[in-house]
């Protein structure tokens, strides 16, 4: 044996004993899985990436640097890690779990792969597919078990835990080799049907369920008929394997790729969407004529005279598989929008896709006076309706339907980015003072990292409203959602000692960054604060004192 390869096999030996070493210190493997019966064991997957001195051994691989050419040449030969190295490698693992298969740390399955860097390139080997009977024909039992009594029979939400653990085990195929596919959409559905008094709650069961079903349908689906080719900067790509001609049985499993695609498209945040459209596509082009369907009039969740309305005024079509609502206003009319307005409010309510986009059809052309909004067909529409003095409470229904965290119009992008329900908040909060609430209600969701348009909005309301005691507290709301990028012109104003007292006390609680970053649009960094402060006298230099203790508490 050479200097060379007793010195990778040693290091790669070292980094092995060192993975089971470091986990055998948990002092939590048996409180860990007895969370939940649907649980045998920790860990069920490591892999060895061996790199000549820089050797590791970890449960998940990023696969970073698969296509990066190593630093310094690597000599050993792919010959000797196949048939000497790894067969060393997989007697060791094999020791420990004959003494390790039956606790807590190990699960009922447990995998080691490796990925070696060699003279021949980065090599790729599974050294072990273990299955341990006994631990896989309880857990069996127990999914049964727990599918009986807590979804079929059971009346009460259940746990997040046990929705992350079933919804991977109904897919596993060493569990379930032939998966019934219908009954495992069903067991997801009652998930969900259990949970629906519990918003927070629900969306995480989804997330679960999208999470296993993405994962089976990208490594154990799709694969049997498309090579993929995977890539850390952007999405895996899918070829049709040549000759791959998929029957009836093999196409059965195709009802669940399609489920996975509505859950995506409906409940996942706009950044997901495209593996959703993805796995449509591929279901169509592998034959399904139920996802031609679905591309074409939407997944088949609404009734169809909730995604259809037409009459002499109007006519409204929505497909939530494309998120899109079609809008054409043939009668340029008070009813038409009404009628529309209400049209998309009821999708909304019923699950359509927040993360949508209006493509509008109408001979008006208005939008907000407000810089920064896409000139998009969304933007128009709601414009339009906002002619219409009797429609506001129409258009606050709307928009507290449409407002959602983490969603965006799909019409926007970049700067022009915007929250759904942001045009109709925007003219509402302008007109009406009515409609502060609902300004207040969008403030405390907008996620200020992925849209800046709430600072034009905020410079609006404060030149139109001006700093009153009804207007404040809506003020206060929008500064602390509006980015460091904003200016809002009220120093003028706040030169009132009244109005600088009513400006105080929407500060009063806050952490010190944050009254800090409510202050920035108005006065920009606190030295220019500072020196005002020192050229005040009285009471207007006490509260600007007060603002510059409060920006630096914490």
């Amino acid at each position: 044996m050479s200097t060379l390869q007793e010195q990778a096999t040693a290091e790669m030996m070292a980094a092995v004993e060192a993975w089971f070493a470091e986990r055998l210190k948990r002092t939590d493997l048996e409180s860990a899985v007895n969370r939940t019966t649907l649980q045998m064991g920790i860990f069920n997957d490591f892999l060895l990436d061996y790199k000549p001195g820089r050797t590791t051994a970890d449960e998940i691989d990023l696969g970073f640097d698969d296509d990066v050419r190593p630093r310094t040449p690597a000599r050993l030969d792919e010959a000797v890690v196949r048939d000497s190295i790894a067969p060393q490698l997989l007697a060791m693992v094999q020791a420990k779990l004959e003494t390790l298969a039956d606790t807590p740390m190990i699960d009922y399955r447990f995998s080691f792969r490796g990925k070696f860097q060699t003279a021949q390139g980065k090599l790729h080997l599974t050294l072990l597919e273990y299955v341990n009977e006994g631990k896989r024909q309880t857990l069996l039992e127990r999914i049964h078990t727990y599918v009986t009594q807590k979804l079929e029979h059971g009346k009460r939400p259940t746990k997040k835990l046990e929705t992350f653990f079933l919804a991977r085990h109904l897919l596993d195929p060493l569990l379930f080799p032939q998966p019934d596919i219908a009954w495992t959409i069903a067991l997801f559905e009652r998930i969900e049907q259990l949970n629906k008094s519990r918003p927070q709650a629900l969306a995480e069961h989804r997330s679960d369920i999208i999470q296993a079903v993405t994962v089976w349908a990208e490594k154990q689906f799709l694969p049997q008929f498309y090579d993929v080719q995977k890539s850390s900067y952007r999405s895996a790509e899918y070829s049709l394997k040549a000759g791959a001609a998929p029957d009836a049985q093999t196409l059965a499993p195709i009802d669940l790729l399609l489920y996975g695609a509505v859950m995506i498209l409906r409940h996942e945040p706009s950044y997901a969407k495209s593996t959703g459209l993805k796995f449509l596509e591929i279901a169509r082009e592998l034959g399904s004529e139920r996802a031609v369907r679905m591309l074409k009039e939407g997944s088949g969740t609404f009734a169809p005279d909730a995604i259809h309305l037409k009459n002499a005024q109007l006519e409204c079509r929505a497909n939530d598989v494309f998120a899109t609502i079609n809008i054409s206003i043939v009668q340029e009319e008070e009813d038409a929008y009404a009628q529309a307005l209400a049209f998309v409010t009821h999708l909304l309510n019923n699950g359509f896709p927040k993360s949508y986009q209006i493509k509008l059809k109408s001979k008006v052309k208005a939008y907000l006076p407000l810089k920064g909004l896409a000139k998009s067909d969304t933007h128009r529409f709601f414009a339009n309706a906002l002619a219409w003095p009797t429609l506001q409470p129409q258009l606050e229904a709307y928009a507290r339907a449409a407002i959602e965290q983490f969603e965006f119009y799909a019409d926007t992008e970049g700067e022009k980015n915007c929250m759904p329900g942001s045009y109709a908040t925007f003219g509402l909060g302008l007109l009406d003072a009515r409609y502060f609430p609902l300004v207040q209600h969008y403030m405390a969701n907008v996620d200020e990292e992925h849209q800046c348009v709430q600072d034009q909005f905020t410079a609006a309301f404060a030149e139109k409203h001006g700093v009153t005691p009804d207007s404040v507290p809506v003020l206060a709301a929008c500064l602390r959602a509006c980015t460091d990028n904003a200016k809002v012109k009220i120093q003028a104003e706040l030169e009132e000692v009244e109005k600088l007292e009513l400006f105080c006390q929407q500060l009063q609680g806050l952490e010190g960054y944050q009254v800090e970053h409510m202050l920035y649009p108005v006065w920009g960094k606190l030295e220019k604060l500072a020196t005002l402060a020192r050229k005040a006298q009285g009471r207007r230099k006490e509260l600007l004192l007060a603002l510059l203790e409060a920006a630096s508490k914490g």
